[in-house]
């Protein structure tokens, strides 16, 4: 029987899941997107071409289908962009990409509810993307919202005319019951990869709460938010920096402070893809990390962005609650890189597949 595998974010997010999965995704029939919506941002490569995803699953580069499940909620503006931007550079997106008929769809009106919201909190504010998601999914569990299977009878005003001409153009795309198509394509044999969009540290049962996403980003987000059940479950990837990031308010046990968060924020390139602001930088914390292997059964790790440390005056870990200060390394042929490994490995009594030490898909070194 076919499992789905997974891909889901250890810390805050931005890992370099878009990454991955491109990767993965090689070997994949199927690539599909389980939760949030267009606060994501996953940055793909393609012959030195930066291409962000916000809403599309990160497979379409590659030959498989990319489906958008049920628990995704969909801005039809952004979605109509994303799709104009890939047919732009010769992606067949319409023999590619499914859409749930279940997926809420953001209407303008959450946006300005969004910035409402955060405006009204003043110092409190988590730092919302404003991207209306926290109010669609509002909408989504108070039972009023619209799916994307209600786009052909959808009461159009006269003010939403963008609105409506985006619903229109997506409404020309393949719309149905993904989750009887996942189903039906495991039980002939084929390969499915779930992506998962931010992190377990911003899940909104299990993160940092308040300061989270408003959707589940955990294990149990893919059987929710794709229709599969627990059986059908396979291996779940986890995904995490050399170092810790943080878009937005809430805790960072891990947090840097002074000149050598600008260096790594430099290194890294630590802005965020979808909002453009500057992520917090912090040492890698393997509590976090330790949580997350838990609450998601993680079967093996890949971590990312290693070269981001190469040549810093040091290199710190968090780990049960204390910083442990660890030789810093050159480059990643360094065997103080492999230390540094090594003790991840030996904390986390996990498995780490292999390393990312760039942003190409192929810039990978399998341990």
């Amino acid at each position: 029987m076919s499992k789905v595998d997974v891909v889901l974010g250890l810390c805050f997010g931005d890992e370099g899941k878009g990454k991955i999965v491109d990767f993965l995704s090689e070997g994949y029939d199927v690539v599909s997107r389980f939760n949030g919506g267009d606060n994501a941002g996953h940055t793909l490569y393609r012959d030195g071409e930066k291409i962000v995803l916000h809403l599309v699953p990160s497979g379409i580069l590659n030959d498989c289908i990319n489906i958008i499940g049920n628990g995704v909620v969909i801005n039809p503006i952004s979605l109509k962009r994303e799709i104009q931007m890939l047919e732009n550079i010769g992606i067949d997106v319409k023999s590619k990409l499914v859409i749930s008929d279940k997926s809420h769809i953001i209407k303008p009106i959450h946006i300005h509810k969004d910035i409402e919201n955060e405006n009204r909190k003043g110092d409190l504010r988590i730092g919302s993307t404003l991207k209306g998601i926290g109010p669609c999914y509002s909408d989504k569990y108070s039972r009023v919202g619209t799916r994307m299977g209600e786009i052909p009878n959808y009461p159009f005003s006269d003010e939403d005319q963008e609105f409506k001409e985006a619903c229109q153009f997506i409404s020309k795309y393949r719309i149905e019951n993904t989750e009887i198509l996942i189903n039906k394509l495991l039980d002939k044999g084929n390969k499915v990869l779930a992506e998962g969009a931010q992190a377990t540290g911003l899940d909104i049962d299990f993160g940092t709460y308040p300061y989270v996403t408003s959707s589940p980003t955990t294990i149990g987000g893919v059987i929710q938010g794709l229709g599969v059940p627990p059986r059908r479950i396979g291996k779940i990837f986890g995904i995490m920096k050399s170092y810790s990031t943080r878009v937005g308010n809430g805790p960072f046990d891990s947090e840097i402070e002074g000149p050598m968060e600008d260096i790594i924020c430099k290194n890294g390139n630590e802005y965020g893809s979808t909002t453009g602001r500057k992520r917090r930088c912090g040492w890698l914390d393997l509590d976090q990390i330790k949580y997350s292997i838990m609450v998601n059964g993680i079967s093996e790790i890949f971590m990312t962005k290693v070269d981001v440390l190469n040549g810093v005056s040091e290199v710190k870990i968090l780990n049960n609650g204390s910083l442990k200060s660890l030789s810093p390394w050159v480059d990643i042929h360094d065997h103080k890189m492999s230390e540094y490994i090594s003790y991840i490995r030996s904390q986390l009594q996990i498995k780490i597949t292999a390393i990312s030490y760039g942003p190409n898909k192929k810039d990978l070194k399998f341990l």
